[in-house]
């Protein structure tokens, strides 16, 4: 169950734990209404049955009074009606008392010793009235002793009255508090089903803000991922068409190279070595233009991320010699390079196109921004962790301030002044560097000169 949980997705946990929330809460709501409930409906009850008490009391008195009347009639009038009615009432009176007893909290031990007390009082009063009935019956002139009888027998209705007077007081308190206790209850209720029907809603809106938050976010993810798809799709349309350029170019240029080369041959011992200065410039133009094809396919390939990376053995300083002896032809008048192999490294686990794109590109930046009179210097060093190739120029330099910046395409700095140029070169080495997962350095003073030092590590190199 816990692994199913954790597969779920974000959303889900969210909606999972808002609903679990909500549940939580109704319940708790529920639970505290039913308490609160049964609570009310108890102090109904308490209230009822006090009501019932307080009613008894009444009757109890009524009786009692009625009692008193029918005994009365009896001894003055000697009328058995009334002896009848004063025996009535008094099982009234007995009953009520009964009931009196039942009716009392069994909580409450002060009342419980207020109804035993009432309960003697009653008792004795009554066996005072049963005597006076006797006398009467017995002596009718005996009116001193019923006078007596009476004047106790009052005495003890007092006793009895102000023995129901502190019940029927007690029972109103307790009243009292079971009607404020059911107020509480019920305004409690009230407020927790309140309470709980307003964090719910909570809840449920904070979970719709976050759900509202959540689709967005896919959506925007959801965007991202066809703007990646749409832009891995144009990528891919630019390498195929600069593909497709480039080799639809490089055919011409390579019979024009060959042509040229031809031409060279033939007319070297025919026409005058000033008189090929054009054909030399044609040749020049297109290893030139096959170059910049070839610049414009790699960096087109690096941004796609399709920049092939095919490392092998190669010795480095046949691979230094030959590409200075390439570029010292790309002119009609040899370039000044000169190659110092420094190092003790001659082989290396190198692409052999990504190095030759990146040292080409430097000696022909070094050559393009230097005098014909300057040396260019390509110095091949090794450290304990990488292998350096350093190019080296006195040419023009390049601004300190615009330094950070040499590395984006096209970008070309203000003091180049009309020397023509694509601002692709820079940016092709960056590339071709980052993919040995090396590093380009540049040292350059405006005027005196500018260094380049390339480093590869040495998990591409063999010794």
């Amino acid at each position: 169950m816990t692994r199913q949980l954790m597969k779920w997705p974000f959303q889900g946990k969210w909606i999972a734990a808002g609903f679990g929330l909500t549940l939580l809460f109704m319940g708790l709501v529920i639970f505290a209404s039913f308490n609160s409930t049964n609570e009310i409906k108890q102090g109904a009850n308490q209230v009822q049955d006090t009501y019932q008490t307080l009613n008894t009391l009444t009757n109890f008195s009524a009786a009692m009074t009625s009692a008193e009347s029918a005994r009365r009639g009896y001894i003055f009038l000697g009328n058995r009606q009334d002896l009848q009615r004063y025996q009535n009432e008094v099982i009234n009176m007995q009953s009520e008392l009964r009931l009196l007893k039942r009716q009392i909290h069994p909580t409450s031990s002060i009342q419980q010793q207020r109804v035993a007390q009432l309960n003697l009082l009653v008792n004795q009063r009554l066996a005072l009235l049963e005597q006076s009935i006797q006398l009467y019956q017995k002596d009718k002139t005996a009116l001193q002793t019923q006078t007596d009888i009476t004047d106790r027998s009052i005495q003890l209705r007092g006793e009895i009255m102000a023995a129901i007077a502190n019940i029927t007081v007690e029972e109103k308190r307790y009243l009292q508090s079971s009607l404020e206790q059911s107020q509480y209850n019920i305004n409690l209720r009230i407020l927790i089903e309140i309470l709980g029907t307003c964090l719910s809603i909570v809840v449920i809106f904070i979970l719709g803000i976050i759900l509202e938050r959540q689709w967005i976010k896919r959506e925007q993810i959801e965007s991202l991922k066809s703007s990646l798809a749409q832009e891995k799709k144009l990528g891919e349309l630019k390498v195929h068409l600069f593909s497709m350029i480039s080799h639809e170019f490089r055919t011409p240029l390579s019979v024009i190279l060959l042509s040229s080369q031809l031409l060279k041959e033939i007319l070297t011992e025919l026409v005058d070595e000033k008189q090929l200065k054009n054909l030399y410039r044609i040749q020049s133009s297109a290893k030139l233009m096959n170059h910049l094809l070839t610049d414009i396919l790699t960096l087109t390939r690096a941004e796609a991320g399709k920049l092939d990376y095919k490392p092998h053995l190669i010795n480095i300083e046949n691979f230094c010699l030959n590409l200075v002896e390439d570029l010292q032809l790309f002119g009609i008048t040899p370039y000044p390079i000169e190659f110092l192999n420094n190092g003790k490294c001659f082989r290396a686990n190198i692409d052999e196109k990504l190095l030759y794109s990146i040292l080409s590109n430097l000696l022909l930046n070094a050559i393009k921004y230097s005098t014909d009179t300057e040396k260019i210097y390509l110095i091949l060093n090794s450290e304990p962790e990488a292998i350096l190739f350093q190019v080296i120029d006195k040419g023009i330099g390049i601004p300190r301030g615009e330094q950070p910046k040499i590395y984006e395409p096209f970008y070309r700095c203000q003091n180049v002044e009309n020397i023509v140029g694509t601002g692709l070169g820079l940016a092709v080495v960056k590339k071709c560097v980052e993919r040995h997962q090396g590093e380009i350095i540049v040292e350059s003073d405006v005027g005196v000169g500018t260094t380049f030092t390339v480093k590869i590590p040495h998990i591409n190199v063999l010794k």
